[in-house]
């Protein structure tokens, strides 16, 4: 048996009910099976069973369907834990590794590649390590289970053809990340907060204004030192918003800054962009995670901190909170101030931009009210509606730079 915790944010307990090792030897008898049912597992925010195992905790109920897998879950929920996940590798006649996933309300199912490998020791213990380490994060439960899952596939596909030991099962190799290297440079759905610190707002009003294409727009802004871009498209029809997002997509990984779809989780699909910024009319941030997967970021618009505490559970990445000030994209949207955006951020368990009716002459006073977890400022017209974007943005990189030290 498995019991970690996570204490980076809300404590949680995951529990991997290990009761035989590869190697054949009982961990865990009958006898004290009483005691996972009575005491550990009602104790858990989740449980991580194989079916083996799940079988055993249920009476030696059989497990030889995906449908049983299911029914499995379900019974094991009833006992007292929050989440339970059946782990489905061992699975009779399946070509796809399946997992059920059950919160007490959706049941879902997580398939992924089944990799022929006889280096699978250690699976079962990084999955649920993994899961730990991404809750201490802040992710929701279920973002945790996708990422520890990808995870997992990606280590297994790694060391496949490792040969270490005569043992009947070779090691699962943790040093990937070490070894390859492929989280080293940007990689698109990579989130970092530090991101946030000066996010450029598209407008393709602004720009036809200025008579600017949108790839010059953004790329001026990057190159002034945005570091992370959210194309916001109101008006344009589908096909022109893809197109459009294509290319601006090509722009942003070219400098390896994060570019996002504002609103329209379908075109984020369709470009493949680094992730999409939701309101709180459109597409639930609960959805549009099931919808892009665990390793696309996702922002919330949030007024109050109970939206903030919403968007930490439906799995996003950070939210953007506002307006601080008066703006004119959204004129009849009321104004937080400081004391408002302070709140929201003090109630957040997730990185903040500030938003709205931001510009040069109050980007510092934003980024000086001393909370730690507000990362940066979301700024529309103080760029896009400017002769020069580029020149716009470098005075504003340069401004919150210098509120920055003085924080520190």
């Amino acid at each position: 048996m498995r019991v970690l915790g996570s204490f980076l944010s809300e404590a949680a307990l995951v529990v991997d009910p290990v009761m035989v090792s590869t190697s054949g030897d009982v961990l865990a008898g009958p006898s004290i099976l009483s005691s996972f049912r009575e005491e550990l597992l009602p104790m858990a925010d989740i449980i991580t069973p194989n079916i083996k195992e799940a079988s055993a905790l249920l009476g030696g109920m059989p497990l030889e369907t995906v449908a049983d897998m299911r029914s499995a879950a379900k019974a094991l929920h009833a006992i007292g834990p929050r989440n339970v996940l059946v782990k489905g590798g061992d699975l009779p006649d399946s070509l796809d590794a399946i997992d059920i996933f059950f919160d007490g309300k959706d049941c879902h199912e997580l398939r992924s590649s089944r990799i022929k490998t006889r280096n699978t020791h250690g699976t079962g213990c990084t999955l649920a390590s993994c899961i730990a380490a991404e809750l201490a994060k802040g992710s929701s439960m279920l973002s945790a289970v996708k990422v520890a899952k990808h995870y997992v596939e990606t280590v297994l596909e790694y060391s496949k053809d490792i040969f270490i030991g005569n043992g009947r099962q070779g090691p699962f190799d943790h040093l990937l990340r070490l070894k390859n290297g492929i989280h080293n440079s940007h990689r698109q759905g990579t989130f970092n907060p530090s991101n946030l610190f000066l996010y450029a707002v598209t407008d393709s009003q602004m720009n036809k204004k200025w008579g600017r294409p949108m790839v010059d727009a953004i790329e001026a802004a990057i190159e002034g030192g945005a570091t992370i871009v959210q194309l916001r498209e109101k008006d344009a029809e589908t096909r022109e918003f893809l197109e459009m997002a294509k290319a601006c997509v090509g722009i942003c990984r070219s400098y390896g800054v994060p570019l996002l779809i504002n609103d329209r989780v379908d075109v984020a699909l369709a470009c493949d962009a680094d992730g999409v910024h939701v309101g709180q009319s459109d597409m639930p941030a609960r959805i549009a995670r099931t919808l892009l997967g665990p390793e696309k970021i996702i922002g919330v618009s949030c007024k109050t901190p109970e939206q903030a505490q919403q968007a930490w559970i439906d799995g996003a990445d950070y939210i953007g909170c506002g307006g601080v000030y008066p703006t004119n994209t959204k004129a009849n949207n009321p104004t937080l101030g400081l004391d408002g955006l302070k709140a929201v951020c003090l109630a957040s368990k997730l990185p903040v931009v500030a938003i709205g009716g931001i510009n040069a002459s109050n980007a510092g006073s934003v980024m000086e009210t001393g909370v730690s977890n507000l990362k940066g400022v979301a700024v529309v017209s103080a760029l896009f509606d400017r002769e020069s974007v580029l020149a716009e943005t470098r005075n504003l990189h340069a401004i919150l730079m210098e509120a920055a030290s003085q924080v520190k």
